[in-house]
């Protein structure tokens, strides 16, 4: 191995190293700590893979944190127990390393197996709106087709109401017609009946004033004929 290619790797590994043991955060690492850490190589290679580990780490934090919590931490465990190895500088760095190389291969097939799985959630998510959007069309649709029939119903009801409301108007009238008609007859009978009571009136005083000379003149029929029988007696 080169020793720039060492200067990468323990680069990565005291940064790490300092994340994990130190406690701190990979935004506060810069080349000065790394280099007190490695004691080797240019700060202008150390600048740099620091900056491609700083990349990889906020990617993967960000991947991380889309793990389900168990996974995640599990995760979480391993790493430290490959660091703690790491640090203590273990005649068997080579292997620890090769370890922590395919714990990375397999943290990254399984931050690609979840962004697979994120995908496909995206895309069901994706067909679930537009099948939702479809049938919120459809919906809207129905309910456009149900308010034109709806206002045409009440189009048809306004019409048969003012139609109603016409004939019983016409039927007033006719029925108020008809009463003054009923009115006027009866005002007319009225009139009739007390003109015939007023003849009737007349008729019956003109009979008694008739009614007097008969009388007179019966009176006088039976005095002639007492005097013509008077006459007769006499004569015998």
């Amino acid at each position: 191995m080169s020793r720039i290619s060492d200067t990468r790797l323990r680069t990565r590994d005291a940064a790490a190293r300092l994340v994990v043991a130190a406690g701190r955060l990979p935004h506060e690492l810069n080349v000065d700590l790394i280099y007190a850490e490695i004691r080797q190589g240019s700060r202008t290679t150390i600048n740099d893979e620091l900056k491609f580990w700083k990349d990889e780490q906020a990617r993967n934090n960000a991947l991380v944190a889309a793990l389900p919590a168990p996974a995640a931490n599990a995760m979480e465990a391993q790493m430290r127990m490959l660091l703690e190895q790491l640090d203590e500088r273990d005649p068997r760095l080579a292997a620890t390393s090769a370890k922590l190389a395919r714990t990375r291969a397999e943290h990254e097939a399984a931050i690609r197996e979840l962004q697979a799985v994120s995908t496909e959630r995206d895309a069901a998510r994706a067909d679930a709106g537009a099948a939702h959007a479809a049938q919120a069309r459809g919906l809207e649709s129905l309910r456009a087709e149900h308010a034109e029939r709806e206002a045409a119903l009440r189009a048809q009801i306004d019409q048969a109401t003012t139609r109603l409301e016409g004939v019983q108007k016409r039927v007033m009238l006719q029925t108020e017609e008809a009463r003054d008609a009923q009115r006027r007859t009866e005002a007319t009978l009225t009139k009739v009946q007390q003109r015939n009571e007023q003849l009737v009136g007349e008729v019956q005083r003109g009979s008694a004033d008739a009614a007097e000379p008969r009388r007179l003149a019966e009176r006088h029929e039976k005095q002639l004929a007492s005097a013509i029988e008077e006459t007769r007696e006499l004569r015998l």
